[in-house]
């Protein structure tokens, strides 16, 4: 049985203006069972938060570190956390 996790990610580097909140929330939705949001900062990051099984939420930081994401990725911040639910799907905010 999996366990549920929360994960907040912070990423830096060249991500806004180049549909990375879209295909944040397309990869969350490939990888399936994730509910959350991706949104802009005004310092120029992206936040991503991601509820689901553990695993999911791996999957997608870890597509978040590497070199398959729109723009360019200088780093990734990222707490993990227990899930706090009211997320409606994953959207983009």
């Amino acid at each position: 049985m999996s366990e549920d996790v929360r994960l907040v990610a912070w990423v830096r580097g060249h991500v806004q203006g180049v549909g990375f909140r879209w295909f944040t929330r397309a990869k969350a939705l490939e990888i399936g069972g994730l509910s959350g949001f991706a949104l802009n900062l005004a310092d120029g990051r992206v936040q991503v938060v991601a509820e689901g099984a553990r695993e999911g939420c791996e999957g997608l930081l870890g597509w978040l570190l590497g070199n398959d994401t729109p723009g360019r990725v200088d780093g990734v911040t990222e707490i993990w956390d227990t899930p706090r639910g009211g997320y409606d799907g994953f959207a983009i905010r």
